[in-house]
């Protein structure tokens, strides 16, 4: 059966387990969620769940996107993201909440990590750095040199160098669901999850166990 979630990051807390031993955990908000769309093989060329979350006033929303959610009686929803699964299980305008996950289950994550803006070599790709003696006065945490000679006489694309740092999609994989709450549409998971606090993340059944 179909396994998705859309929600939001509360943040991070402990929970005690059996033993006494003090958890990290995150906190998430997910669903209720709604199924907008599913597509299938023969007439889209290849099967996924869409599913929508968070509510928001009409007028937010274009023409289309209201037509699109309204053929199934479905509120105005603001985020619609696309699983790909063989086996749906679910049928349009199925309400989903966190009840479809369990304590114990493992199930990936996906967000966008925080920015941090322009960054150096050395916060961003942990390079060495230059000596700190030997007479240098500004070349601790520098790149160096990094031409390649006559020969290719250029960088290759790809070369790890200052830029921006952060804002990009993250998965945490195979992380453990540590508590359910359906009554609060809250969900906790071990450890940390990509974003800030109030971030948009997913949440799937893990693809590795």
């Amino acid at each position: 059966m179909f396994k998705g979630l859309i929600g939001r990051k509360v943040g991070m807390t402990q929970i005690f387990d059996d033993n006494g031993i003090a958890r990290p955990v995150t906190v998430i908000e997910a669903g209720p969620c709604y199924v907008t769309q599913i597509k299938t093989k023969e007439n889209d060329g290849y099967s996924s769940v869409q599913i929508g979350f968070e509510e928001v006033k009409p007028k937010r929303l274009t023409r289309g996107q209201m037509g699109h959610l309204e053929r199934n009686n479905l509120p105005p929803l603001r985020i619609l993201r696309e699983f790909r699964t063989k086996s749906p299980g679910v049928a349009e305008g199925d309400a989903l909440d966190v009840a479809i996950f369990e304590a114990g289950e493992r199930v990936d994550v996906v967000g966008v990590s925080k920015g941090k803006g322009f960054a150096g070599v050395v916060k961003r790709h942990h390079f060495g750095g230059g000596p700190a003696t030997h007479g240098q006065s500004d070349r601790q945490r520098a790149p160096g040199s990094m031409g390649a000679g006559t020969t290719p006489g250029r960088i290759f694309k790809g070369k790890p160098g200052p830029g921006r740092m952060g804002n990009e999609r993250v998965t945490s994989s195979n992380v453990r669901v540590v508590l359910v709450d359906p009554e609060r549409n809250l969900i906790a998971v071990d450890g940390s999850v990509p974003g800030p606090k109030g971030g948009m993340v997913v949440i799937k059944a893990a693809r590795k166990h």
